[in-house]
């Protein structure tokens, strides 16, 4: 079995915790199934693990979990993006955020990233108690990535969510189809980049009419 080193088990080797036995042994389980498509892993100790594979890899990393680390549980299916919202936050009205924020710097999360778009799935041992997330980067170019739905068929459903709401095709798809959107409906509303009118032509309720405390005075 691939032994990896310490600085690859995340957190234990930079707060000192004692490392996590069983998830480096997953961790290492799955790098001998991937070989160089096993990309980096993060380790948090008793609690979490996060591995980061080549696209190419996809199904046999959610093969390999269910098949060698008997997780056999799925959990959900995502996308992210990681690009930080050109809007800043939307949240806020137009009167509390006037000038454009600058954008702030990419991060990726756990196990790190290389590209704007990633595909995460969540997996679960019920017999050890365990999870793990499973993560691929996806080139800007080629939003496309292999369907899953061989291995769990319960991600039928988040696939098409995710298709639909950020643009990612599943490549073996029996079925992409629209589940919220009408099939006339243009652009991919999860996107940073796509912009949510309703919230920039009113804000949000409160954030305007805000009562006053005690003793303040209006402007």
């Amino acid at each position: 079995m691939t032994q990896l080193s310490s600085t690859e088990t995340g957190a234990a080797a930079e707060t000192g915790a004692q490392p996590d036995e069983h998830r480096e042994a997953w961790a290492a389980q799955l790098a001998d199934a991937l070989g160089d498509d096993f990309v980096e892993h993060h380790i948090i100790p008793e609690s979490d693990l996060w591995v980061r594979v080549n696209r190419g890899s996809w199904v046999v990393a959610a093969t390999a979990a269910r098949d060698q680390l008997g997780c056999v549980f799925f959990d959900w299916l995502s996308a992210i993006d990681w690009l930080p919202s050109p809007y800043g936050r939307d949240m806020d009205a137009q009167e509390d955020n006037p000038q454009p924020k600058a954008a702030d710097p990419t991060e990726q999360g756990y196990a790190g990233g290389e590209t704007r778009f990633q595909m995460v799935v969540r997996l679960y041992s019920i017999t050890d108690h365990m999870g793990l997330t499973i993560k691929a980067d996806l080139p800007d170019g080629d939003l496309s990535i292999d369907t899953l739905i061989g291995v769990f068929p319960g991600t039928n459903w988040h696939e098409r969510e995710a298709w639909e709401m950020f643009g990612i095709h599943f490549s073996g798809h029996p079925d992409l189809r629209h589940i919220y959107l009408p099939g006339e409906f243009q652009g991919n509303p999860l996107r940073k980049d796509f912009p949510l009118l309703a919230r920039r032509v009113k804000p949000w309720p409160g954030i305007v009419d805000v009562e006053l405390f005690p003793g303040e005075e209006g402007s």
